[in-house]
């Protein structure tokens, strides 16, 4: 066989083949990259999404108060401790109130005395009434038009008693510092003996039961916050997976940042946002205790747990 039907007969029909083979091949082989390749597209797009700051535990507003006097006085008895639980009403201190105890009581016989004169003359009142009917008078009788204005006069001298004992009633109450909500004392400002002035903090109550999370996010970050966004909730010492959260509010305004960032990457000269972070489990934390806050981190861990 001569060498131009070897080439044509095997040669040219093989080189064919294998152009085919090689179309097919690369027509193929992108697909199968696509589907070999690691799915880190969603955890990177997961990953630009996630949100880092800063912040700190606190009580739900009103959740924590400081309870000070209103008037001036020196504290005689205080039943509050310090990590005392305390129910609402309940006494935490009492200054001394001896004059208005004092007046307290001499009102009260005021009253009971200005009461005591209102029967007598309505008594009297109605002898005159029945006497002239059986041809009798009362010695010292009035003339009935006085007899109202008398009856007026014993009246309001009662009612004016009464008045008294409800003001001298209010300012007692202002010398008994009573909690104004269910919590624990986490503060005492002062100690029996000592005289405070009005607006002085005297003690300050938290509901422990009830804590969040207000972090601190950049003012670059807003963009990428959602209310009810899922967030992980870290502090130093503790377990490393944190604990779960989740986005409750987002302040309105961006204020400047409120101390200083741990972090020292962290800018301490960016205007911030305020955002409250719920905690949906149990925590050891402490109010006030410093923490780091990723919000969208728990959504980024379930991509990153799907994919693997």
């Amino acid at each position: 066989m001569s060498a131009s039907m070897v080439l044509g007969r095997i040669l040219l029909p093989a080189s064919a083949v294998v152009l085919l083979v090689g179309v097919a091949w690369n027509a193929v082989a992108p697909g199968k990259a696509d589907r070999d390749r690691p799915t880190s597209g969603p955890v990177e797009r997961r990953a630009e999404v996630r949100v880092t700051a800063e912040g700190r535990v606190v009580a739900y507003p009103g959740g924590e108060v400081t309870v000070g006097s209103e008037v001036l006085g020196t504290i005689v008895a205080m039943p509050a401790r310090e990590r005392q639980t305390v129910r609402r009403g309940e006494l935490l201190a009492q200054l001394r109130d001896d004059e208005v105890r004092a007046s307290l009581a001499e009102a009260r016989l005021r009253l009971t005395e200005s009461e005591a004169a209102l029967k007598v003359e309505r008594a009297r009142a109605g002898l005159d009434r029945l006497l002239p009917g059986f041809g009798l008078s009362r010695p010292g009788a009035v003339p009935s038009p006085m007899r109202n204005d008398l009856l007026t006069a014993y009246q309001a001298r009662r009612d004016a008693a009464r008045a008294a004992i409800d003001r001298l009633e209010a300012d007692s109450a202002r010398y008994r510092i009573v909690a104004p909500i269910d919590g624990v004392v986490i503060g005492r400002h002062a100690d029996p003996g000592e005289t405070v002035s009005p607006a002085a903090p005297i003690v300050t109550i938290a509901d422990l039961k009830r804590l969040h999370v207000e972090a601190e996010v950049d003012e670059f970050d807003i963009p990428r916050l959602a209310v009810d966004a899922s967030a992980i909730v870290r502090a130093t010492g503790y377990r490393p997976e944190g604990w779960r959260g989740r986005v409750e509010e987002v302040a309105d305004a961006v204020v400047p940042r409120r101390g200083r960032p741990e972090d020292p990457a962290r800018p301490a000269d960016t205007r911030v946002l305020v955002v409250r972070i719920e905690l949906l489990e149990a925590t050891p934390l402490r109010l006030g205790q410093r923490v780091e806050v990723e919000i969208g981190a728990d959504d980024d861990r379930g991509t990153r747990t799907r994919a693997e």
